[in-house]
C-alpha cells in the first residue's frame, strides 16, 4: 500500500470512528482489510450527506453534487479527481478491489439529492424508491465488502429488503424532526387512510390516528426484517457478524419504538450504547450459527 493510499484509509477510518455513532461497533467485527473498506464507504456517504447539509440554496447544493457526482466518476476510473477530498484514493480501492457496481454509488448521490428540497410521497411506491437510493443501495455497497453468494441474485434482493427495513425504521423514529425541517416521508395515502394531517407529526403529543398509522409502518418494515433475514446465510462468515449487528441495532431501535407505544414526538428514541455492545458481541459469537425464523412474538405489533 502507497503512503497515499495509507493516508486516505486513516483519514477516512478517523471519520467513522468519530460519526458513524450506530455502525462503527460492527465495523470491529470485520476483518482489517474488510473493515478499511468499509472506512472508505462510510466516508463516500458521510461527504456525500453533509454537501446536501450545508449552507447554502438548492441551486448550489444541487452544483455541488454535481461536481461530486464527476469527481467520483473520475476517480472511479482511474483519473484524479478535481474535488480536494482525501478519500477517493481508499474509495477507489475499495471498490475495486471488492467489485462494487459504481452504480450503487451513484444511487445514493440520486437519494440525497431527493433530499434537497422537501418533497411529498404520494405512494408507498414511491417512497420505496427513495429508501432504496438512500439504504438498499448502501448494502448492495456493503454486500461486496462483506463478501456473499448471489444464489441467481436472491441475496441482492434481500439486501434491498433488508435496506427498506432500516430506512423505514429512521423514518418512524425521526417523524417530529423531518416535519420541522418541512419533510414528509410518510406516504400520502397512508396519511389519508389514517386520517392524519401535518399538524400531527409536529405536535408534542402522538394523537391515536398517528399511532395507528406508525404502527402500519412498522409492520411493513418489520416484514422487510422478516424477509432479509435469510441473507446471513449468503453472506461470508467474515461480514456475516456485521450484517447480523446491523440488524439487530436497528430492529432493537423499532422493538423500543413500539414498546413506547410509538411516543416518538417528544424525545428521538434510541438504542443505548451498551446493548449496540451487546447485540454485536452476540452477533460475532453467532458467526457461524445458521440464521433462525423469528416467531410473532418478535414483532410487538402483532
Amino acid at each position: 500500500m502507497t503512503p497515499e493510499l495509507a493516508a486516505s484509509y486513516d483519514a477516512c477510518t478517523r471519520v467513522a470512528k468519530s460519526q458513524a455513532r450506530n455502525f462503527y461497533p460492527s465495523f470491529l467485527l470485520l476483518p482489517p482489510d474488510r473493515r478499511r473498506s468499509m472506512c472508505a464507504l462510510y466516508a463516500f456517504m458521510r461527504r456525500t450527506d453533509d454537501i446536501a447539509d450545508e449552507p447554502g440554496d438548492v441551486g448550489a447544493k444541487r452544483a455541488a453534487l454535481d461536481a461530486w457526482r464527476t469527481a467520483l466518476t473520475l476517480s472511479l476510473s482511474g483519473t484524479a479527481a478535481p474535488d480536494p477530498w482525501v478519500g477517493w484514493p481508499a474509495l477507489a480501492d475499495a471498490v475495486a478491489r471488492h467489485d462494487i457496481p459504481h452504480r450503487h454509488l451513484h444511487e445514493v448521490i440520486d437519494g440525497v439529492a431527493m433530499d434537497l428540497e422537501p418533497r411529498d410521497f404520494a405512494t408507498f411506491d414511491d417512497l420505496y424508491a427513495y429508501c432504496y437510493r438512500v439504504a438498499s443501495a448502501v448494502g448492495l455497497c456493503c454486500l461486496h465488502i462483506w463478501g456473499y453468494r448471489s444464489d441467481g441474485g436472491r441475496a441482492e434482493a434481500l439486501a434491498e429488503a433488508c435496506g427498506i427495513a432500516l430506512q423505514l425504521t429512521n423514518i418512524i423514529r425521526d417523524v417530529r424532526e423531518d416535519a420541522h425541517n418541512g419533510r414528509v416521508y410518510l406516504p400520502q395515502e397512508d396519511l389519508r387512510r389514517f386520517g392524519v394531517d401535518r399538524n400531527d407529526l409536529a405536535a408534542r403529543e402522538v394523537s391515536e390516528p398517528l399511532r395507528r398509522l406508525l404502527e402500519f409502518e412498522a409492520r411493513r418494515a418489520y416484514a422487510e426484517y422478516d424477509r432479509s433475514l435469510a441473507l446471513a446465510a449468503l453472506v461470508d462468515p467474515a461480514g456475516r457478524p456485521m450484517l447480523r449487528a446491523i440488524v439487530g441495532i436497528y430492529r432493537s431501535l423499532l422493538d423500543e419504538i413500539a414498546r413506547r407505544r410509538f411516543e416518538v414526538l417528544r424525545a428521538r428514541v434510541s438504542v443505548p450504547g451498551w446493548r449496540k455492545v451487546l447485540i454485536a458481541l452476540r452477533a460475532y459469537a453467532g458467526r457461524g450459527r445458521a440464521p433462525r425464523a423469528r416467531g410473532a412474538e418478535a414483532n410487538p405489533t402483532r
